[in-house]
């Protein structure tokens, strides 16, 4: 729904005019996996794909939000925050609320319109689109400014503290500080952060593998332990502080599952240090190289592949045009990401769109991308 949709239907809903438009967007992580929660480097974009609320302030502390997705009402008290059981989609917009005022921000109510297209489930961050401009729409409403980087913190933690999911930083940092054109390397220890500016001419296509990610959680708990393992055993507060070279010197005081998946996250932040360094000289070919070694390492390493991603990569390197190909995410199904010049996205998507279903007996879902700005508001 475009934005003067989402505009009337808040007119028809409320009987009122709005007075602001909040948006944040979702993301895509180019290259960096499984490194977050080993203090690494992560290179993600904000894409051109938001959830926006259209709002109004109230006059009392009482939040009314009209999900237009869902074709749901739910209302919340500033003064009395609960989890909404019977609309999960408010839970993330509720969390916020909470947090922001836990830190100190003086909040007013407002009422709203919730629309996104940042495809639910898909990997690609609607939570944190959601979380992201919900801080907007209480900063436009309220009349407060945040820092971006706190503005990311506390979004993180309603996901972690009030919804219950244990995500880490990198997906509100990149809603929240996201530039049209640029990726985002972001160090997860310090997080500290810089932009790399994405050479013109190319299509992020994001392929979602419809396949159920049945194994990403307990397998995820597992990957973190045997990080936490080869850390300890090479006397290392994290895998960030251990150096290829080092690495390759000691690997064999680790057993073999936890040498692989060391081998994997520390040659993964060099990965990510070296593919700024390719976008800094726009250098295409080596940054497609970089995200074809990144998943071979997701895929051989640190076994967190699937035959559908490894489908969609695979049918990818074989198109004209396309400088790389991986799996993005925590891994066993979501999405897998290809970096392709413009003149020939249609023809890779066209293409995998007939050899995926073949291949695997499912329906892809393709989205083009481009980088897009990170969370704002205007006042309409």
């Amino acid at each position: 729904m475009n934005q003067s949709d989402l505009i009337a239907r808040f007119h028809s809903r409320y009987a009122c005019a709005a007075a602001f438009v909040a948006r944040a967007p979702g993301r895509v992580n180019l290259i960096g996996e499984h490194t977050d929660y080993n203090e690494g480097f992560v290179l993600p974009m904000a894409i051109d794909r938001d959830v926006t609320i259209v709002g109004a302030p109230r006059q009392d502390r009482i939040v009314r939000l009209y999900s237009a997705d869902f074709d749901q009402e739910s209302t919340f008290s500033l003064d009395a925050i609960t989890p909404e059981p019977a609309a999960p989609w408010s839970n993330y917009m509720r969390g916020v609320a909470a947090m922001l005022q836990n830190d100190g921000l003086a909040l007013r109510g407002f009422d709203g319109v919730v629309s996104g297209d940042v495809p639910i489930a898909s990997g690609l961050s609607s939570s944190a689109a959601t979380e992201m401009a919900t801080v907007m729409a209480f900063c436009a409403a309220s009349g407060q400014s945040i820092d971006r980087v706190r503005a990311a913190q506390l979004s993180q933690r309603a996901e972690n503290q009030f919804v219950g999911v244990n995500c880490g930083i990198m997906d509100q940092f990149i809603s929240s500080l996201g530039r049209a054109g640029h990726a985002l390397l972001i160090d997860c220890r310090s997080l500290g952060y810089e932009l790399a500016p994405l050479p013109a001419g190319v299509t992020v296509l994001v392929v979602d593998t419809t396949a159920p990610r049945t194994l990403a959680g307990s397998a995820y708990n597992q990957r973190r332990r045997e990080c936490e393992e080869g850390a300890r055993l090479l006397g290392a507060r994290s895998l960030r502080d251990v150096s290829v070279q080092e690495f390759e010197r000691r690997r064999d005081v680790l057993p073999d599952v936890v040498a692989r998946r060391c081998a994997h996250v520390i040659h993964e932040n060099q990965r990510v240090l070296d593919a700024v360094a390719a976008l800094r000289r726009n250098d295409l070919s080596a940054f497609g190289a970089l995200m074809n070694q990144s998943h071979d390492s997701l895929r051989d390493l640190y076994e967190v592949s699937s035959a559908e991603l490894d489908a969609v990569v695979d049918i990818a390197r074989g198109e004209a045009g396309v400088h790389g190909a991986r799996m993005t995410g925590a891994g066993f199904g979501g999405c897998a990401i290809a970096l392709v010049d413009d003149d020939a996205a249609a023809a890779l998507a066209d293409r995998i769109a007939v050899e995926y279903p073949r291949r695997t007996g499912r329906a892809p879902n393709i989205y083009p991308c481009a980088a897009s700005d990170g969370a704002n508001w205007t006042a309409v």
